[in-house]
């Protein structure tokens, strides 16, 4: 199998060029720290980085020495040659910053209030991967930082990010609002028999269960944002066109397991059918060993020998058995029996990292193309500045393991 290329993770983040690193994948690959690596290294190394993370445990600013984070970035002390920022995304606080930014105050004041928005501004579904695209918009539009790094929301597929603010924007801006602005215009009964026949064709199971009270709460929301919700989708578009743009880089994060890389390949398919720019693929929290001479047939070979108290005569050459009531043999059978355990640890660990090859060499071979930077296993947790580094270091080496 061809070794992959190397994704060259230093001139990316060194490229003035760059502007955007968007840091994808499924949940629990690696994204957070990945992101905060890189948005270190590429502040160590002369940039004025922002780092934006939508990752609810809150590692990222553990790993920073920021005792938390919020919807303002915060400068991370410790970083020498650049600067650092930090954010994690409020998103009800993106929203209400949407609202009242774009809504005189007295309306503004309505909506906020509106017990539809506050439902739908905390938990519908694609919210947060729609105000993660606002909120990178923003960034971008400030024009503060050389390079914005985000770490995308831990959804359950990859792509959520990419279609989330699609959906949500369409929801925002499609039929079904248009549908429920009009009894504000028919008026009387007819108005709110018109209401009632939208609301059972989109919501009918949520109506019988809540009422008239909630139809009541989404025509009073609809008829406040009456002015608002163009705005959802252009900004939408706008944010997509960005993602699109030369100065933008995707990094597909995964662990080197079937369904991480099985999300990976979609990803990159779906990318490139957006002609969306990808770097490359980085893959986390791969197996090594400072003995890969020793293959894992023959190491299960030679533990079974010790546990069966074999011994090879180093005169004669030929095998025989330790005899157990001599003193130096039981000793030795100490000795080997903790040289098996080893072989056996030693045997495992070269199949983990057969069977990680095998499941990296599938996805190189349906995307040749794409650069990859491989990323050691560490035994612990990322929790400070040193820990940031020491990943940001394996990823600007990233030599894949079967170079």
């Amino acid at each position: 199998m061809d070794t992959p290329t190397r994704l060259a993770v230093d001139r990316l983040l060194d490229d003035p060029g760059t502007r955007i690193i968007v840091c994808c994948g499924a949940g629990g690959v690696g994204k957070t720290t990945t992101a905060a690596a890189l948005g270190v290294r590429a502040a160590e190394r002369g940039r004025k980085v922002v780092v934006l993370t939508i990752d609810p445990a809150r590692r990222l600013a553990q790993s920073m020495g920021i005792d938390s984070l919020d919807n303002t970035p915060r400068r991370v002390k410790g970083v020498e040659g650049g600067e650092l920022h930090a954010m994690m995304l409020d998103m009800k606080r993106t929203f209400d910053e949407i609202v009242e930014g774009h809504a005189d105050a007295e309306r503004a004041e309505a909506i906020l209030a509106n017990p539809f928005y506050q439902s739908l501004s905390a938990g519908f579904a694609g919210t947060q991967e729609y105000m993660a695209m606002e909120k990178l918009g923003q960034l971008r539009a400030r024009d503060d930082w050389d390079l914005i790094v985000v770490d995308t929301p831990p959804s359950r597929s990859a792509l959520d990010f990419l279609d989330a603010p699609k959906r949500l924007g369409s929801f925002l801006d499609g039929k079904f609002i248009r549908v429920l602005m009009a009894p504000a215009k028919v008026g009387g009964r007819a108005g709110m028999k018109f209401l009632n026949v939208g609301m059972s064709l989109m919501t009918g199971t949520l109506s019988k269960l809540m009422g008239a009270s909630l139809l009541k709460d989404v025509q009073t929301f609809v008829a406040a944002m009456d002015t608002m919700f163009g705005g959802f989708r252009t900004r939408a578009d706008a944010t997509f066109r960005l993602l699109q743009a030369p100065g933008t880089a995707f990094l597909v994060v995964a662990a080197p397991e079937p369904d991480a890389l099985r999300e990976a390949a979609y990803f990159v398919e779906r990318l490139a059918a957006e002609q969306m720019p990808l770097a490359g693929l980085v893959l986390n929290r791969v197996h090594g060993s400072g003995a890969d001479q020793l293959s894992a047939e023959r190491a299960l070979a030679a533990a079974e020998n010790l546990e069966e108290g074999g011994i090879v005569d180093q005169e004669s050459g030929k095998a025989g058995l330790r005899d157990p009531d001599t003193e130096a043999d039981a000793a030795a059978a100490d000795v080997d029996e903790i040289t098996a355990r080893l072989l056996r640890l030693h045997a495992e660990r070269m199949q983990v990292i057969a069977r990680e090859q095998r499941t990296r060499d599938r996805f190189t071979s349906l995307h040749p193309e794409v650069a990859v930077a491989e990323v050691a296993a560490l035994p612990g947790d990322v929790h400070d500045l040193a820990g940031l580094r020491a990943i940001g270091e394996r990823l600007a080496a990233g030599v894949p393991a079967g170079a």
